[in-house]
């Protein structure tokens, strides 16, 4: 499943593209932001940074049984500070309907395109 994030700033743009993610597992309108997660990872580009973004958020929904829907993300050099809010999964409320397993590199872009950011990937399902 593609996962597209579009926003006039790089940051945005991988803020957008999460909740993409989330949008592929369920009705994010479902998903309220009760409780913060911090995340932080590094990697050698902004493309590689992306995808490990993406993975992070997916551990982190996996080991802690969340759901995120409002995120708030700062790149430095090679690196992310993130914040995710989100809440532990109501199977009857979220009605989740696949489980993310991971992003891949198919389709992996982060590029300024036509003065917009654009974040992009496929993850598995």
């Amino acid at each position: 499943m593609g996962v597209h994030g579009f926003s006039s700033t790089e940051a945005e743009a991988f803020e957008q593209a999460a909740l993409a993610m989330t949008a592929v597992i369920t009705d994010l309108r479902r998903v309220e932001a009760h409780e913060a997660v911090a995340i932080e990872c590094e990697a050698p580009d902004r493309e590689l940074l992306f995808a490990e973004w993406l993975n992070s958020l997916i551990y982190e929904m996996s080991t802690r049984r969340m759901l995120f829907s409002r995120f708030s993300v700062q790149l430095h050099g090679e690196g992310l500070r993130a914040q995710a809010w989100g809440e532990h999964v109501d199977p009857v409320r979220h009605r989740p309907v696949v489980e993310v397993k991971g992003a891949t590199y198919t389709a992996l872009r982060v590029a300024l395109e036509h003065g917009e950011w654009l974040a992009q990937t496929v993850v598995d399902v």
